[in-house]
């Protein structure tokens, strides 16, 4: 009869514990004594206990107290940021054990899991241990095998890595969603790769984990500095490094918050998203127009490399902001916790002084107006990616509108706000900057214009009232230029001038839409195309109430047996009161006008 995983791992750690005691278990025991099975002794019990079910529900980092003083139980445990919850919580049921029989008196104990694996970190204290650096007592554990060439070369490349993931785990900038832990890896040889792996406690802040995860390097050399690998263990970081793959490439916790006190965000804390301005500058070569990757409303963006090697785009917002630091961090908090694959991440901020930087995900492939109004790069582009870039931005303006823990509008959805990854995936950019600037708004009209021209509901264009409909009609804007290869404004056809719309609304009512069609377009279903059509026709009607949610977009887009109702006549304010060489200029005879800002995006945010 086979055992269940769970019970088979937990068999495997009690058999390492009682069979090989000091090569398999570790723990400390410090601190004043006290009588077994008193009342510090029995909140100590319940403290463990309370770790242990906690985690096995889920949370890889928990944290409790239990009593009163001069009996109070201060305890957490930490399990290595690539592990499931139910190989964390094994760990922490056999450190359980290993504490309460090495520790049995002790009032302060710490231990770091069974066998050379060393999974989890469990303490208790009757001190306060929360939100404390703490890097002493040390655990060191090698792998036995030493580097047989090139030594120093070896530990070069080492201590780079590992210098380089402790800039990963303190910046949150690694593909797992754990705070304060990284891995990587770096080639040695052809034959032979380097990995390794770092990690806090998620109480401590960035310079305290710094601090831990440095001098734990340094601590390394000494121990394993020969070694192919080998771990050091404190009771705030640990750091391990070894020639295998020995960590997960998944991630198991991404949805597991922290236990943590209420004066700390559960989910995303300001300061982990907060990078430094001297990494910044580094990453950009201090901000050098080579690496200039564009320039919009709201700042120039640039591209930059941090010490990690990962690529990033830093905005540098322009002087227009009227917030304080303190409402700037709470809208990037924001912004950060929106998280979706057609949504460009927001990985963090920067400021300095009068500096204030966006940092973001750095995507190859850049916005997608590079591509589909270029004569040569469109050939690029065919069908099946437009279709595809149509279905994900159509999915990531869904999330901002519903689906997210705030209902968003973008109000600036354009080609060039669509950025492009390596596979060609679309994802939205510039959304959350509405509050970054401190618009004078409400909730659905705004004494102030902003966005781009050609995109803009004549509703909002005119009045300036804004709510999901206005984004329905940039995205069917949006279609008809990805379906067609051309601008939404004027543009000649024969000896006539036309706007994109109104040339799609005289052919769809001709009987003629497929004129539209881009011709670098080829071998694309008809009936597809038209559909695609008919759809951005119809989120670009002037009644508002007549343009489909984006809810309804996505299934239409997906289910062709939904009917789709008849468009009526879009609203032709571009094609009235704008000349064929401008879309920006002599828009709206009024005092509105002077406040408007041209190429750049502003996004509400509304708390549901």
């Amino acid at each position: 009869m086979s055992l269940p995983p769970a019970l088979f791992c937990l068999l495997c750690f009690t058999f390492i514990l009682i069979f090989f005691p000091n090569s398999a278990t570790s723990q400390s025991c410090s601190g004043l004594n006290f009588t077994t099975n008193d009342t510090y002794g029995q909140n100590r019990d319940t403290a463990l206990t309370a770790l242990y079910s906690n985690v096995t529900s889920g949370v890889y980092f928990y944290y409790t107290t239990v009593g009163e003083d001069p009996d109070i139980v201060y305890a957490l445990a930490l399990c290595r940021g690539d592990y499931s919850a139910q190989v964390c919580s094994d760990c922490i049921e056999v450190s359980k054990s290993i504490i309460l029989s090495g520790c049995p008196d002790r009032k302060e104990a710490v231990t770091w899991g069974p066998g050379y694996e060393r999974t989890c970190i469990v303490r208790n204290s009757d001190l306060p241990i929360l939100n404390v650096l703490q890097i002493q007592p040390m655990l060191t554990v090698q792998n036995g095998n030493n580097v047989t060439n090139g030594l120093d070369q070896f530990n070069q490349l080492r201590t780079n890595l590992m210098n380089s993931l402790v800039v990963s785990a303190v910046l949150g900038n690694t593909s797992y969603n754990v705070k304060n832990f990284a891995t990587g890896n770096v080639n040695f040889s052809s034959l032979q790769s380097i990995y390794g792996m770092v990690q806090c406690t998620p109480d401590i802040g960035q310079t305290d984990c710094t601090s831990c995860l440095y001098g734990a390097i340094n601590d390394f050399q000494s121990c394993c500095g020969g070694l192919q690998g080998g771990s050091v263990l404190k009771p705030s970081c640990f750091i391990r490094s070894d020639v295998y793959p020995f960590y997960a490439m998944g991630n198991f916790s991404q949805n597991n918050p922290y236990n943590l006190p209420k004066d700390m965000d559960g989910d995303i804390e300001v300061e982990s998203l907060q990078y430094d301005i001297g990494i910044i500058k580094l990453a950009t070569n201090d901000f050098s127009s080579s690496n200039k990757l564009g320039q919009g409303g709201f700042g120039v963006v640039y591209k930059g490399r941090l010490p990690c090697g990962q690529e990033i785009a830093v905005k540098r917002l322009s002087a227009n902001s009227l917030q304080g630091e303190e409402e700037f961090k709470n809208e990037v908090l924001l912004a950060a916790k929106l998280q979706h694959r057609n949504l460009v991440r927001l990985l963090g901020f920067c400021l300095h002084g009068k500096e204030r930087l966006l940092i973001y995900e750095y995507l190859p492939n850049r916005s997608l107006d590079q591509f589909i109004f270029d004569r040569t790069m469109r050939a690029n582009l065919d069908w099946e990616i437009r279709y595809k870039i149509i279905g994900g931005i159509a999915r990531g303006l869904l999330y901002l509108h519903e689906d997210s823990r705030l209902r968003i509008i973008h109000r600036d959805l354009k080609t060039s706000n669509i950025l492009l990854d390596m596979e060609m995936n679309p994802k939205i950019s510039d959304f959350g900057m509405a509050r970054l600037f401190d618009v004078d708004q409400t909730q659905g009209n705004t004494t102030r214009i902003v966005g781009t021209y050609g995109y803009m509901a004549p509703e909002y264009a005119v009045h300036g009232q804004f709510s999901v409909k206005s984004d329905v009609y940039s995205f069917g804007v949006l279609v008809l230029e990805i379906v067609g290869g051309q601008k939404n404004n004027c543009f000649s056809v024969g000896e006539d001038t036309e706007h994109l719309l109104s040339f799609a609304w005289r052919n769809w009512r001709e009987g003629t839409a497929l004129n539209l069609v881009d011709p670098a377009i080829s071998n694309a279903p008809g009936n597809e195309i038209m559909r695609y059509i008919h759809i951005g026709l119809l989120c670009v009607q002037e009644n508002i109430a007549s343009r489909p949610t984006m809810a309804s977009v996505v299934l239409m887009l997906n289910s062709y047996s939904t009917t789709l109702p008849v468009p009526s006549q879009p609203a032709f304010l571009m094609n009235s009161i704008v000349s064929p060489d401008s879309q920006a200029h002599d828009i709206l005879a009024n005092e509105r006008a002077r406040d408007t800002i041209n190429e750049s995006s502003i996004t509400e945010l509304q708390p549901r």
